[in-house]
């Protein structure tokens, strides 16, 4: 219950501080916090491609100097280049693996019923306009 005021009733000021207070909360629960949890989230996934892309590079490196040191004489001389262009290879394949992954994620499987609905309401739109 509000405290009284010097005259008994409910202060004005007070009920209207009360809002106030309860519109700052509303503001704070339903803007504030959804931007720390999405800033923890949007941390944590930028430190983890950091690792990946390092970890990465790492066996991609770790993959040239197994072709230039475990083929013996066989890459070398005019031959020198063969390590450094299956290691490209393999860079693009993994590229190429991680892009195929981000679009044949779970928003492609919802796409076909996006796609049909979009299509009846437009045929619905056209047959309205007929």
């Amino acid at each position: 219950m509000a405290p009284r005021s010097d005259n008994g009733t409910h202060g004005l000021r007070h009920a209207g501080d009360d809002a106030f207070q309860l519109t700052v909360d509303y503001i704070k629960q339903e803007t504030v916090e959804p931007l720390k949890g999405l800033g923890r989230f949007l941390s944590m996934g930028i430190a983890g491609s950091f690792c990946l892309a390092f970890g990465i590079l790492l066996i991609l490196l770790g993959a040239l100097r197994l072709l230039q040191t475990e083929t013996g004489t066989a890459l070398t001389g005019d031959w020198s280049w063969v390590p450094y262009a299956v290691v490209v290879i393999l860079g693009i394949a993994v590229i190429g693996l991680a892009a195929w992954r981000i679009t044949a994620g779970p928003g492609q499987q919802k796409l076909p019923e996006v796609v049909a609905r979009r299509e009846a309401r437009e045929t619905e739109l056209q047959e309205g306009a007929s």
